[in-house]
């Protein structure tokens, strides 16, 4: 989506799905770390990376991540081993890394005024999964799909939606997704 100037993006996100929205509770620092430790870091990271719940994530804040269902048996694309190595060095470092580039969103946000309705003018293949829950905020599909990001993106070669791919599609269809960037890149 392009940058709304009038809106700050956590302001938008608070609004359209309440404190309880993940990124909205992940902002105090210290606090989504607390609700991380009460759950098996291995558990959240089967989670994660197992979600195929396209609907915004929303935990009451008294709840937290222990809301999250106990995950799937893991899918071909993620190993034991795999979990085991994330777990392993989140247990080390923790999260504050990766939940740092949600508290940062207000910012990132300030920091990219001088962009606001530029237009994006170099090649561009874009792909996500149709159950990245990315793809169904409100307004996203209808941005991608009618025009809005070809006007923005107006060199955008192809989109491509993978059916029944996640958030983490470049480990859920490696192949496929390395396949579209060669193809794509071979052509210029």
């Amino acid at each position: 989506m392009p940058r709304n100037p009038q809106v700050k993006p956590l302001d938008g996100l608070r609004s359209m799905f309440g404190d309880d929205y993940y990124i909205c509770q992940f902002q105090e620092p210290g606090e989504a770390e607390k609700d991380f430790a009460q759950v098996n870091t291995a558990k959240l990271i089967k989670s994660f990376f197992t979600s195929r719940d396209p609907r915004p994530p929303i935990f009451p804040k008294e709840v937290g991540v222990r809301a999250l269902p106990d995950p799937p048996s893991l899918p071909s694309w993620l190993t034991e081993e795999d979990v085991n190595f994330y777990a392993a060095k989140f247990n080390q470092k923790g999260f504050s890394g990766g939940l740092n580039y949600y508290r940062n969103i207000n910012l990132n946000w300030e920091l990219t005024a001088a962009w606001t309705r530029v237009e994006i003018k170099v090649p561009v293949k874009f792909i996500i999964g149709d159950l990245d829950l990315t793809y169904h905020i409100p307004g996203v599909k209808d941005y991608i799909h009618n025009g809005g990001f070809k006007k923005d993106v107006p060199l955008l070669q192809d989109v491509v939606v993978m059916e029944g791919v996640a958030h983490f599609l470049n480990q859920e269809k490696p192949e496929e997704v390395s396949k579209h960037i060669y193809d794509f890149v071979k052509k210029f």
